[in-house]
């Protein structure tokens, strides 16, 4: 970001005093911060039942778009949000992709390497469907090795393209925007948390678009920064549909494809593809307040393999909070809330947040419900840490995968943000500016995006656990220890967003004045 001469030091002195703040935060007694968590808020689900919720949810995996498990899994969450007192429970429904691969092989100088096709490959655009095919076949040609470079002027026409996928945001590239940081077990303070990297971002999209427009055959995609699987399920990445082919090997078989490598070195790639439109269905159901203004608590429930982390553990912690309040709701005497609350659940998270767009123009854009979103709170991901051992295997750690919470939120409700952190023991968290990165990069790497870009303010928790677009996302990976924290640091921030001024929740309110 561009600074004039005038800005830089005070921007300078902002940030070292956060950065000051949070190490200093840091030191704080973990015990003083669990022995703030005593409520034990009563009626707010156990860890126990929040892990029966994710067990229930995992046993419908896969829960892709369009598929059975996606619509069992939907008609579970409308069940449990009908059970808990919400009313209006509908499905909010819009067109996706599901894509399906078969008949998928790769074979290098005639040796079979063990491969998994890229998901989303070899369609003929956004909104194509049908069936695409390599042929029985399939498809031979030359390679060219373009490691972990971008593909430049190199020459690939006709030609496999061999590269290295890149995990591109590191811990540490989060600093500038990080303004609070709890940390009490120094989790993220250290080398190999600071520089680890997410699996969501990557060098993927820039590399088949280059190989695209180059003229090249396809891709084979080196899990350089991966585990010991090839077993990477990708998202659509909407703004780059892959027209060509493609197929992930592992680290160790892209070295010994490497190690064998000359320049007449051949290729075959055999690989089916159908797309087919589908009905995605989010799940949304409604607490009544003494207004329309509306807090939407969400999370997805969609997956492309089991799906313990991602994001059974959202869905479930959202289904616990419509529970929690819907059941104050049917005590006697009961006072309804200021605001109305939303609890919703969605899919279309891995086949081009189709759904998300639809949500937002009709609920904000258009304003064409009764309903006036003035806040949002987004739950994603509560796994263990999760890192790559010498020998190349996936090692799980007994802690929290570092985590960060987007917000842009108004002065008083930041600071009350920050103390319920400490409050509850969200350890491991910082708290990110939204602002900023919202407008360099046109959003957030979360399901809140597309909500935090139509103006309403937000709260988005997020981990990126190694795993988490792996067969390996297995219930095991889940940090029960954090569910119910998690819950309660949630419960804790709706009741403050419900106490406040509508007008004064953003950051654009400043000091919580009226904008």
């Amino acid at each position: 970001m561009h600074h004039t001469a005038h800005d830089r030091p005070r921007t300078v002195r902002r940030r070292t005093v956060a950065l000051a703040t949070a190490l200093v935060l840091t030191a704080i007694s973990p015990t003083a911060a669990s022995a703030e968590s005593a409520d034990p808020r009563p009626g707010l689900a156990s860890t126990t039942q929040l892990m029966n919720t994710i067990r229930d949810v995992i046993g419908f995996a896969p829960r892709s778009t369009g598929s059975v498990g996606g619509r069992r899994t939907a008609d579970y969450v409308a069940r449990r949000f009908r059970a808990a007192g919400l009313s209006n429970v509908h499905f909010e429904t819009a067109t996706s992709y599901a894509w399906a691969a078969k008949d998928s092989s790769l074979s290098v100088a005639g040796r079979t390497v063990p491969s998994f096709p890229v998901s989303h490959s070899l369609i003929a655009g956004p909104t194509a469907t049908g069936t695409r095919t390599l042929g029985p076949k399939g498809r031979t040609a030359g390679i060219v090795d373009v490691g972990g470079r971008g593909i430049g002027s190199t020459d690939v026409r006709g030609k496999w393209v061999l590269f290295d996928l890149k995990f591109e945001l590191p811990l540490a590239a989060l600093i500038p925007f990080t303004t609070f940081l709890w940390d009490p077990y120094f989790r993220i303070l250290n080398t190999e948390a600071l520089f680890a990297a997410n699996p969501y971002l990557t060098n993927q999209a820039t590399v088949t678009d280059q190989a695209t427009k180059a003229g090249a055959v396809g891709v084979i995609g080196v899990l350089s920064d991966y585990f010991d699987s090839n077993r990477y399920r990708n998202e659509y990445y909407r703004r780059s549909p892959m027209k060509i082919p493609g197929m992930w090997i592992t680290r160790k078989a892209g070295a010994e494809v490497r190690s064998r490598l000359t320049t007449s070195s051949k290729a075959t790639m055999r690989l089916t593809t159908t797309r087919s439109a589908v009905t995605a269905r989010t799940v949304v159901g409604f607490l009544p307040g003494r207004s329309k203004d509306t807090l939407m608590v969400q999370s997805h429930h969609d997956s492309q393999g089991p799906g313990a982390v991602e994001d059974a553990t959202g869905t479930s912690e959202v289904i616990a909070l419509a529970d929690y309040y819907g059941a104050q709701a049917k005590k006697r005497g009961y006072k309804a809330r200021q605001k109305t609350m939303m609890f919703a659940t969605f899919d279309t998270h891995f086949t081009g947040y189709q759904q998300h767009q639809a949500f937002v123009k009709k609920y904000i854009t258009d304003r064409a419900t009764p309903y006036n979103i003035v806040a949002n709170a987004t739950i994603e991901h509560v796994g263990k840490r999760a890192t790559v051992d010498k020998d190349g295997r996936l090692r799980v750690h007994d802690d929290h995968e570092p985590r960060g919470i987007f917000e842009n939120l108004s002065v008083p409700l930041k600071i009350a943000l920050d103390a319920a952190i400490v409050r509850r023991n969200l350890h491991t968290t910082a708290v990110l500016n939204s602002t900023l990165p919202s407008k360099l990069l046109g959003g957030i790497p979360t399901d809140a995006s597309f909500v935090l870009q139509a103006g309403v303010p937000t709260i988005s928790l997020i981990a990126g656990p190694l795993y988490m677009y792996d067969d390996a996302d297995t219930i095991d990976k889940i940090d029960q220890t954090q569910l119910r924290p998690v819950a309660l640091f949630f419960a804790d921030m709706l009741d403050k967003l419900d106490a406040t001024a509508s007008t004064t929740i953003g950051q654009g309110s400043l000091l919580g004045l009226k904008k």
